[in-house]
């Protein structure tokens, strides 16, 4: 016979809900600077504004019962070293990309370089399933792709991407992925 342990709860894990692809109406809840040998990042962390997936990344976080529970509505951009390599040129043209959609979403707003004042923004997301592998475990999951305008969003004014399979290559190796008036207290940031 099988000792009872402490703790014991006969209940069945809940599996995550997967947002589907598509165009989302986002608003950003926190900004951080991310450091990496090879240069840094702008990470935006996220939840869906409006919709049938309205706090869709909040729902998630607080349903997750992991201890290392992460939030999973990120988004992030290579901040430009202006060393004039190709990868940086391809870095300018996303950092710029992504500071017009700021501007465009919201005409008072400009660009002054200090990504604090991202915080509680209004943009559009687009997000498609890319393929992920951890650890001998695999799967897809939906992630921001890119940011557009709110406008674009409502309007259904976009190009959906193509699922984003992982690279075939031994060399190919996962990635780290890493109501809008709610209180913030129980967020990770």
């Amino acid at each position: 016979m099988i000792k009872q342990y402490n703790g014991f709860k006969a209940e069945r894990r809940q599996t995550r809900e997967q947002l589907p692809p598509g165009g989302y109406v986002i608003k950003i809840l926190a900004t951080e600077i991310e450091h990496y040998r090879s240069g840094g990042k702008l990470a935006l962390s996220f939840d869906i504004a409006e919709g049938d997936f309205k706090d869709f990344y909040r729902k998630d976080y607080a349903a997750n019962q992991n201890e290392d529970k992460k939030w999973r509505g990120k988004y992030s951009v290579w901040i430009p070293k202006d060393d004039g390599s190709q990868n940086d040129e391809w870095s300018k043209r996303a950092f710029n990309d992504m500071t017009a959609v700021f501007e465009d979403s919201d005409p008072g707003f400009h660009w002054d370089w200090d990504e604090t004042k991202l915080k509680g923004r209004i943009v559009g997301g687009l997000f498609r399933e890319e393929e992920w592998s951890w650890e001998n475990k695999s799967g897809w999951a939906t992630r921001c792709f890119t940011l557009i305008t709110p406008a674009e969003v409502r309007d259904g004014n976009f190009k959906m991407p193509e699922r984003k399979p992982l690279k075939t290559s031994a060399a190919a190796a996962p990635a780290a992925f890493s109501d809008t008036n709610a209180d913030d207290g129980d967020l990770p940031f």
